[in-house]
């Protein structure tokens, strides 16, 4: 595994439109691989779709809330890592 950088915790989740709900510790912009890990959720994935109030965003910065749309189910309290 390489290094992982801790960027945002899941606050909650859409399951009908596979969207998590994220508060960032850091930037994130599309493009960046994640790593989304708790109790039962652990997968990878590039981000392709994230949103602040339904609008499209390249880049959210620390303390915004942003939509991801994610590939699997994942659950409030998961951890965000940027892969590096």
């Amino acid at each position: 595994m390489g290094d992982e950088k801790q960027v945002g915790k899941v606050i909650s989740f859409f399951n009908k439109i596979n969207v998590a709900a994220v508060i960032l510790e850091d930037k994130l912009k599309i493009g960046d691989k994640v790593h989304i890990k708790g109790n039962t959720t652990d997968f990878e994935q590039k981000i392709n779709s994230m949103q602040i109030n339904k609008k499209d965003i390249k880049e959210g910065k620390k303390g915004q809330d942003v939509g991801i749309k994610v590939e699997d189910r994942v659950r409030p309290g998961d951890v965000v890592y940027k892969v590096l």
